[in-house]
């Protein structure tokens, strides 16, 4: 029983999280989850179980608004699916020193590009309406993506949906939910790699399973209130920053870094954490940019309008 009032918590923390930002539920999660106790490959199998149920109820969600556009699925989920199957199975075969600090790293690496991201970068001025991504482009970032969000435990939002939207070519609200609808793919590929590598610690983890689903169920309805009231730059860079200094305190003990190196590595994150953290909050004060100027549309054409990135 107490064990499952943890993972729920963890799952509570988690959307919250992911409600606020539009992304970052794996990669919150599975921090969460190691620093509980549970090994690198059970705590991303969990969580890509875990997502089987929310990634299905967004995409439908996202259907049912008109919000997906079913080639970029197609074109961005299924790489990702073949990616996912092969980060899965690649994580699954590694002993559990091995797996510890090659998620660690992962997790550093993509929680420092959540921190940048949202700390460096205004929200980008986009037109309404969609500019076909090809597949070349596609394929390859799903691919990645894919890979790295079943090895590491989580990243295919920060990375798909970040750098979708970095190209100005396709709405928010389109890149959201076609990237939402395409990760069902890619949770239910990482989960038969899991299932393929892990067989009988996989059903081990069904009560950390439940516990996530549970809180990620409950606090679902205050997550999407808190989207309207939290300022993403400065949530976004405290989570980011939170995920570096968790992970790289794993490092720093794998690698056997010891004082005063380790307390100097920790200041100088904490430092730059800090001064990003400020960054963000005077970006968050100056006004919003305005709508582009565009030619004069023919009748019927969208028109640009500025839409605020998740």
């Amino acid at each position: 029983m107490r064990a499952l009032l943890i993972f729920t918590l963890v799952g509570v923390g988690a959307q919250l999280v992911d409600g606020a930002l539009g992304m970052a539920f794996g990669v919150t999660a599975t921090t969460l989850l190691v620093l509980s106790g549970l090994g690198a490959a059970q705590a991303s199998a969990a969580v890509h179980l875990a997502e089987l149920g929310t990634t299905l109820a967004a995409g439908l969600s996202h259907w049912k608004f008109k919000n997906i556009d079913w080639p970029m699925v197609v074109k961005l989920g299924g790489p990702g699916a073949v990616g996912a199957f092969l980060g899965a199975t690649v994580l699954s075969s590694l002993s559990t020193e091995k797996a510890a600090p090659l998620m660690a790293a992962i997790l550093v690496a993509i929680g420092a590009y959540v921190l940048l991201r949202f700390s460096l970068r205004n929200p980008p001025v986009l037109r309404r309406g969609s500019t076909p991504h090809s597949a070349r482009f596609l394929s390859p970032l799903g691919l990645f993506g894919g890979f790295i969000d079943a090895s590491g435990g989580g990243g295919w939002g920060p990375i798909t949906t970040s750098t979708l939207l970095s190209r100005g070519k396709t709405a928010p609200r389109t890149v959201i939910g076609s990237v939402s609808a395409s990760e069902f793919l890619v949770a239910a590929s990482a989960s038969l790699g899991f299932v393929v590598g892990l067989r009988e610690e996989f059903i081990h983890n069904l009560p950390v399973v439940a516990g996530l689903a549970i809180g990620g169920i409950i606090v679902a309805p205050f997550a999407a209130w808190l989207v309207s009231r939290v300022n993403p730059a400065l949530l976004g860079t405290a989570v980011g920053g939170l995920i570096v200094l968790l992970n790289s305190q794993r490092l720093v003990t794998f690698f056997g870094v010891t004082w005063p190196w380790s307390s100097a590595l920790y200041a100088l994150i904490v430092m730059v954490w800090a001064a990003l953290m400020l960054h963000a909050w005077r970006l968050s004060r100056l006004p919003q940019p305005a709508a582009e100027e565009q030619p004069a549309e023919p009748a019927g054409a969208e028109v640009a309008v500025v839409e605020p990135t998740r």
